[in-house]
């Protein structure tokens, strides 16, 4: 693959043979931008994990990056007021249900309390695949919809590693101040380390790159980062 001119003296400008820790690679990376867009700054760790083990929570990010999301609320009675006062785009039941038979996905996160999840359910191949499921792990179906609600306003994101043991996540933008992009990093590495299993051996945290959009990546001390 040929890279533009661009990204190759931003190669230059990373040690291959060093690690850096979080506040220095954060530091690079913005030294390191090569579109003219405001590039995403992503973070891919890699896990020591069983072939059956795997990690998956949220975590509320300190300084956050993205527009406010649409939230989609599963609820009857009084819980649909409690989700409306508590700033939710979409609540309802069976209406809801059928308009997402339908084909209408205008909606980024999707909450349910638990006596909806046996008709939210059918919905399993459609939200399934794109992630939209709720989901108690993530503390996505719960009867406390105004907390929920009160956290993905904040922020909350989902993290979870994918077949190769690795969690991908975006943890900025290349335009933020590298000490708030270091304090997300470390946020989230934070809630990784609470989620190691209790028979893991050795090092839990195997590696850590940190990258933008179009960047080359900057490997981070695992160690340091752990802390």
């Amino acid at each position: 693959m040929k890279h533009g001119k661009k990204y190759r003296e931003a190669v230059k400008k990373v040690d291959a043979e060093k690690t850096y820790d979080v506040s220095s690679a954060c530091a690079l990376i913005k030294e390191l931008k090569v579109a003219k867009f405001d590039e995403t700054v992503e973070v891919h760790v890699r896990l020591n994990l069983k072939k059956s083990q795997s990690v998956r929570d949220t975590v509320v990010l300190p300084h956050q990056f993205r527009a406010e999301k649409k939230v989609l609320v599963f609820c009857k009675g009084e819980k649909e007021k409690e989700a409306l006062d508590a700033g939710a785009t979409y609540v309802g039941s069976d209406e809801l249900i059928e308009k997402i038979k339908g084909g209408w996905m205008d909606f980024d996160i999707a909450v349910a309390t638990p006596d909806m999840m046996k008709d939210v359910g059918k919905l399993g191949m459609v939200l399934g695949r794109r992630g939209l499921m709720p989901n108690p792990k993530t503390g996505t179906v719960t009867f406390d919809v105004k907390a929920a609600i009160a956290e993905l306003k904040k922020g909350r994101t989902e993290f979870r590693t994918d077949k190769s043991s690795i969690i991908h996540i975006a943890v900025g933008k290349i335009s933020m101040e590298a000490a708030h992009v270091a304090e997300n990093l470390e946020a989230l590495l934070g809630e990784i380390n609470r989620k190691r299993p209790s028979d893991v051996k050795g090092e839990f945290v195997q590696s850590i790159y940190l990258a933008g959009t179009m960047t080359p990546s900057v490997k981070v001390t695992p160690a340091k980062a752990e802390r």
